[in-house]
């Protein structure tokens, strides 16, 4: 991340605005007739990002200085919108990295999302962190507890509601998991002579097989989570692509009062691999909606069982003309509903995706 922060080229985003200026007209087309051999295709034609990316600091800098001495309107080139649009294009090319807030806001709150945990098939141990706060992790540590004379062998860690900017905290929660001594991950910030590293000062308290889910809510110290329990527990990440925000941000103060909220400190693998921008890709990637998944996870209160396995419908059978009853009549009117073409119950295909999984795995062992 210090390496993007310290060599974008200032002009190079000036021009995304001057690109965008002449992007109002219509780009010429190739005709059939002069280039017979020519396809004209959508597909071949490059977008305005991937010509200015293309770029070199030469053609920037006649970009721009043509563009002041030919443009029709000289007062929209001042070096005022060059330095607006300059500010505009790296809050667009930096995602995550650079925000804009008013002097008011504060640092996002962290949403504390409550701990939720279910034992599927017997042996299937479901762990949702939500908040990856001391509270949340004193849970975990009882459900762990609890797995071991139950015989839980597997472990599904949920982490599609996790978000925390405390990677401290977050280094907690991996403990659990991860082999005592092991670099977990290091804070790198630009300027530092020396990595800030969190490692493991204790033994795990589940040696088991791990799936790991993740989504776009998957944000901060729950990406670092992710990552450090596939590299030491060959833990499968199932789901879709976390945030890209395992980041430290600094709030620096403008003159107007405003906040430029800067990403700072970037989290890195033991590997020197670092998890921003690109965040923590599914090995396994599945999609659903996010707005389902929140549906599901407000309305989890009873078990997520119900949004896994299909209820089977009643069926008039033998037994039922000798009883004189007919079981599809007394369906309740929700099934009915839905048999009538109206929309299918929530179903999260993530978690029934991580449990086929397992019992896959389970199945072939027993072999």
């Amino acid at each position: 991340m210090n390496a993007m922060f310290n060599r974008v080229d200032v002009t190079a985003i000036s021009f995304l605005f001057a690109a965008n200026l002449f992007g109002q007209s219509p780009a010429p087309s190739v005709s059939r007739a002069s280039s017979p051999s020519l396809s004209p295709s959508p597909s071949a034609t490059p977008s305005t990002e991937q010509i200015i990316n293309s770029l070199g600091e030469a053609d920037l800098q006649a970009a721009i200085a043509l563009l002041k001495s030919n443009f029709t309107n000289p007062e929209a080139i001042t070096d005022m919108e060059l330095n607006r649009a300059t500010l505009q294009g790296l809050l667009v090319r930096l995602p995550g990295g650079l925000l804009l807030v008013p002097v008011h806001e504060n640092a996002p709150a962290e949403q504390a999302t409550p701990f939720y945990s279910e034992i599927f098939e017997g042996h299937i141990g479901y762990l949702r962190f939500g908040a990856l706060d001391n509270g949340n992790l004193k849970e975990l540590d009882k459900k762990l507890q609890d797995f071991g004379p139950k015989k839980v062998d597997a472990v599904i860690v949920d982490l599609r509601g996790s978000a925390t900017n405390d990677f401290a905290s977050a280094a907690e929660f991996e403990k659990r998991f991860c082999p005592k001594g092991k670099t977990l991950f290091s804070m790198r910030k630009p300027g530092s002579r020396q990595d800030r590293a969190f490692s493991s000062d204790r033994d795990p308290s589940f040696q088991g097989f791990v799936v790991v889910l993740t989504d776009a809510d998957t944000s901060g110290g729950a990406e670092v989570l992710a990552a450090v329990l596939r590299l030491y527990d060959k833990a499968l990440v199932i789901g879709q692509p976390s945030a890209g925000r395992a980041v430290e941000y600094s709030d620096l103060p403008l003159p107007s009062g405003k906040v430029l909220r800067v990403a700072s400190a970037e989290a890195v693998m033991p590997d020197g691999q670092p998890l921003f921008p690109g965040g923590v890709k599914p090995d396994l990637p599945v999609e659903m909606s996010v707005a389902d998944k929140r549906q599901i996870f407000h309305q989890s209160e009873k078990g997520m069982s119900q949004f896994v396995y299909e209820t089977e419908r009643p069926h008039l059978n033998e037994a039922a003309l000798i009883a004189g009853t007919n079981p599809e009549l007394d369906i309740p009117d929700v099934q009915r509903r839905n048999r009538g073409g109206e929309k299918p119950p929530l179903r999260d295909s993530v978690l029934q995706r991580a449990l086929d999984v397992v019992t896959s795995l389970e199945i072939y062992q027993k072999r």
